[in-house]
């Protein structure tokens, strides 16, 4: 178990382009495949290459857990068919205006947190295609769950402004402890910086020593340098 440190595209802001489960890793092609593969052998997951709708911003366009993936309208077929390659859960493109699905889900094998904002119809399409109860909640009372946030099937590390009600529903419904703490030297919105499952964390490459004994504890994994 292990926690490393890297950027992608010349940012620490990884969590906006990457994404990554139990079993799959999504990282842009702009990335080089070399780079790419060392990701995926740090988290012990199998890699698509791919762009979401040909854009990099994979992790605030697609959200995902073992069963399944949420992706915008615009996602190409080409880049559906990299991403079957490699997972054989649901794969449901969202027919909606709305796209940086990354930012409205925080999900875990367990469960879901949504953004308060979507609509029932839509809410009941992410239960679905995850396999989980998914219900509306905010951080920090603020909406855009997915980024102030990161959560594995062993914990929840979130915006250290969560209020103690939010933490509740959080351990409710993703079933898991929760904890706060930043990362890229102070930055709330976690799951910009942070991409993690049960194993390993990847963060950011501004992120300190003691944000990372934080995420390693939340999130039950060690730090290792890289």
């Amino acid at each position: 178990m292990a926690i490393y440190l890297t950027s992608l595209f010349g940012s620490a802001s990884i969590g906006v382009y990457s994404l990554v489960t139990e079993k799959m890793l999504i990282v842009p092609k702009f990335v080089s495949l070399k780079k790419a593969e060392k990701m995926a052998e740090w988290l012990k997951v199998k890699l698509a290459h791919t762009n979401i709708g040909g854009s990099v911003l994979v992790g605030a366009l697609a959200c995902a857990n073992s069963n399944g993936i949420l992706l915008p309208h615009f996602t190409r077929d080409e880049e559906i068919m990299v991403i079957k390659s490699v997972f054989d859960g649901n794969i449901t493109v969202m027919e909606t205006k709305k796209t940086a699905y990354g930012n409205m889900v925080l999900a875990n094998d367990r469960g879901a947190i949504v953004d308060p904002r979507l609509k029932q119809s839509e809410i009941r399409k992410i239960s679905d295609t995850l396999g989980v109860e998914a219900v509306p909640g905010e951080i920090a009372q603020l909406p855009y769950v997915g980024s102030l946030a990161v959560a594995t099937n062993k914990g929840v590390l979130a915006h250290p402004l969560l209020k103690e009600s939010e933490r509740k529903l959080l351990e409710d419904v993703l079933k898991v402890p929760v904890d706060v703490g930043t990362v890229n030297c102070g930055i709330p919105y976690v799951g910009t910086g942070l991409i993690c499952n049960s194993n390993v964390a990847v963060a950011g490459s501004l992120t300190t020593g003691p944000e990372m004994f934080i995420i390693g504890h939340a999130l039950g994994v060690d730090e290792e340098d890289e």
